[in-house]
């Protein structure tokens, strides 16, 4: 994004109320706020600084005036698949920032150079990057993450507030569930997938080999068989495939932050522009000196990963199979 382009426009659903640039926004105070970031995946990152202005005191600069029945802040990206979340009004007043510097530096294009919002109390998810335009709105919208893969709309750490999707309700629903031929019915519900979280699928061995597309997030897939499974661009964060058999499975595209591979078999297995971050090919175990990797990995390729942690990068290089 060249700064000289970039504009945040301030608007509601129906008109705009104002608009910045990049030197206009950079004329604010510039103050540090020191911070824990709470990555919905897992990691988190200890007294980050960054700096910028709060929202309300941008807006109290510039004399904006917000509607009075609006009562939610809807945030949206320059992004090439529309990302945007929202927040009660209550909340954006009390604690959000527009952040265009990091330790000093600006921010890098990947952290959402050229502003960003940051929620200190929310989830990161929550914490939109690259923004072009803060809406105000009279009824909230869920946002990008919120309705494609059902990440909860409070998105409060200390609640675990990660997910907010379907459950079965029992054990025979989630059994008639595994035993489907096929799963065309969970991909694409009112335009979006529906997101089925923390059911447990461990030795399951599907009757259709296409899982392409489908979201399960939370799921224990712990010692299944999935030889030659077609998993492209499904979402399954936070999945257990510890002991699993990935045998020629294909993970192209799949987003896998979070997924525990550790003791699967991952021969011939596809790993391909995938969101990895905070997910574990191996982990310490409670004895001291000792790992739990990959049981098998022979053909396995790795390529393009995003996200990885660096202990986690560095044994799949020490296997020859980062590519």
């Amino acid at each position: 994004m060249d700064p000289a382009e970039w504009r945040l426009e301030l608007a509601t659903p129906d008109h705009s109320i104002a608009e910045f640039t990049y030197p206009q926004v950079l004329q604010m105070p510039r103050e540090t706020l020191s911070m824990d970031v709470h990555c919905v995946t897992g990691w988190s990152r200890r007294n980050t600084k960054f700096q910028g202005f709060m929202l309300r005191e941008f807006l109290a600069h510039h004399e904006i005036e917000i509607p009075l029945t609006c009562a939610f802040v809807r945030f949206l990206a320059y992004s090439a698949r529309g990302h945007d979340t929202s927040i009660p009004l209550a909340m954006a007043l009390d604690e959000a920032w527009l952040i265009h510097s990091q330790d000093g530096f600006p921010l890098p294009h990947a952290h959402g150079f050229p502003l960003r919002v940051v929620v200190p109390s929310r989830y990161f998810y929550k914490s939109l990057k690259w923004v072009k335009r803060i809406e105000f709105l009279e009824e909230d919208r869920l946002g990008f993450w919120e309705r494609t893969t059902g990440y909860h709309n409070e998105a409060d750490p200390w609640k675990e507030q990660r997910l907010d999707a379907t459950r079965f309700s029992s054990r025979e629903e989630c059994e008639s569930f595994k035993q489907l031929p096929n799963f065309d019915a969970y991909r694409h519900i009112d335009g979006d997938p529906r997101v089925i979280v923390r059911a447990n699928f461990s030795a399951w061995d599907p009757q259709t080999r296409d899982l392409s597309g489908l979201h399960l997030k939370s799921c224990d897939f712990s010692h299944a068989n999935f030889k030659g499974v077609n998993f492209q661009h499904a979402n399954l964060t936070f999945g257990n495939f510890k002991g699993a058999d990935l045998t020629g499975a294909d993970f192209f595209g799949a987003d896998l932050e979070g997924c525990d591979f550790s003791g699967a078999i991952l021969d011939d297995t596809r790993l391909e522009r995938n969101f990895l971050s905070a997910a574990r090919f191996f982990k310490r175990t409670r004895v001291a000196g000792e790992t739990d990797g990959l049981k098998s990995w022979a053909g396995l390729k790795v390529t393009h990963p995003d996200g990885l942690l660096e202990d986690q990068e560095a044994y799949l290089k020490s296997l020859g199979v980062l590519v």
